[in-house]
């Protein structure tokens, strides 16, 4: 073989390489959701105000990870409801998760709970699992101190920091971004 051959060949070879490179880099990382579950131990527990929190949950954190273009996979109400055996149920059994969250194509499930053991906080917890052997791979527990909005907000964002280091470190909050 000359060396013409060799140039000709490096040069077809190097680039076939290299967009196969770009397109495992860029694949997409397809997240489930499920929605938040309230887990409220104070004297007055499931007001109208913490059930509305909890609900904004889920969609508050779905359009934080859009932002970083993880494909957030919906897995219907009833889906959910039907594969839990009560509350807390999918939180505590990752292997029910992943199987839920594989029916709809997802490579990982987040299952969350709103815990609020006082009126002056509440944490904020997910469990993220991985669908293709049902392990979980991130705990997380982010504090929200009080029920205001932008609070639950501002946690939001740091548990989608969280999800975002065990999985593709792409995310970006909307504080750490550059003022306009």
């Amino acid at each position: 073989m000359n060396i013409f051959n060799c140039q000709w060949i490096s040069r077809l070879f190097i680039p076939c390489v290299l967009c196969l490179f770009s397109l495992s880099a860029s694949a997409e990382t397809k997240i489930a959701i499920l929605d938040f579950e309230l887990k409220d131990l104070t004297l007055i527990p499931r007001t109208a105000a913490e059930i509305e929190r909890t609900a904004s949950i889920k969609p508050l954190l779905e359009a934080e990870l859009k932002t970083a273009d993880y494909v957030i996979i919906d897995i219907p109400l009833i889906d959910q409801k039907n594969a839990t055996g009560g509350t807390g149920y999918l939180f505590d059994h990752d292997d029910i998760a992943a199987n839920l969250a594989k029916q709809y194509g997802a490579d990982y499930v987040l299952v969350g709970r709103l815990h609020k053991p006082s009126f002056l906080f509440a944490y904020l917890m997910g469990h993220l699992v991985r669908v293709s052997d049902a392990k979980l791979v991130g705990n997380y527990i982010s504090e929200a101190k009080g029920p205001n909005k932008q609070l639950t907000v501002k946690t939001v964002e740091s548990l989608a920091v969280k999800i975002d280091r065990t999985l593709d470190q792409r995310y970006t909050p909307p504080s750490k971004h550059t003022p306009r």
